[in-house]
């Protein structure tokens, strides 16, 4: 497997307070990978650190090149994405003008494609066709998550973070968005997902790892943590009833 982005001894601080310790984490090209815990464990807080939103210790290395103090600017300018747990769309402006501003530092380098690969984001998410000229705001949950997921597409990303993406919806809809999600693979896009939701994400992933209090408790492939007992007992809700 070809590393993407690894992750070696990072840490972030608030202040006096450690909210990750020396977490080491790897995402391979056109890899799946979960991040889940319980509340409070660090794992936005990881995706904050490593897209350069926070300050960081330790070393961030994407596509071979070592970022040193990660910024947000770099690190859009190397292909990452981010799609925060507020979704944070521009409520008052249509869908077609989000996604737009989403492909603005490709537009901002020279790029005049974003026409064509918003044709993309719609075969990826034919709702948000059938909405474009709506207002962000008027849409239901499930599609404004579509559109924070499509809007991070126009940048054309090498990898996709994606945080809470199933927080508020219903289940339909969250098996929607995950299975398109899981359908980002076989277009090249690797994905580093954090969800609370821990059976559906482990149902798409490749592979696994497990934050607890700020550290990795525990880390393997997918299908092998969905049989854990630990995780089982802890995090799918099952108890005895799995036996």
């Amino acid at each position: 497997m070809t590393p993407l982005m690894q992750l070696q001894d990072f840490s972030v601080s608030y202040g006096s307070v450690e909210a990750l310790h020396q977490v080491a984490l790897m995402i391979g090209e056109g890899e799946i990978v979960t991040v889940i815990g319980p509340n409070g464990a660090g794992k936005t807080t990881l995706l904050s650190a490593a897209m350069g939103l926070l300050p960081s210790q330790g070393r961030l290395v994407l596509g071979g090149t070592d970022m040193r103090r990660p910024t947000v600017e770099a690190m859009v300018a190397a292909g990452v994405a981010l799609v925060p747990e507020r979704r944070e769309l521009f409520a008052e402006m249509s869908v077609e003008d989000n996604l737009l501003l989403g492909g603005f530092s490709r537009w901002r380098r020279g790029d005049r494609t974003q026409r064509a690969r918003m044709d993309e984001v719609f075969a990826i998410f034919p709702r948000l066709r059938e909405r474009r000229g709506q207002m962000a705001a008027t849409l239901s949950g499930g599609e404004r998550q579509m559109l924070a997921i499509g809007r991070a597409l126009m940048a054309k990303p090498r990898l996709l973070m994606l945080d809470e993406p199933s927080l508020g919806l219903a289940p339909l809809i969250v098996r929607e968005v995950l299975n398109t999600v899981a359908s980002l693979r076989a277009l090249g896009v690797s994905v580093l997902l954090v969800e609370q939701n821990a059976r559906a994400a482990l149902q798409i992933a490749d592979r696994a790892y497990v934050l607890e209090m700020g550290a990795v408790a525990l880390t393997g492939e997918a299908r092998a943590l969905m049989h854990d007992r630990r995780i089982i007992d802890t995090y799918l809700g099952l108890g005895r009833k799995a036996d």
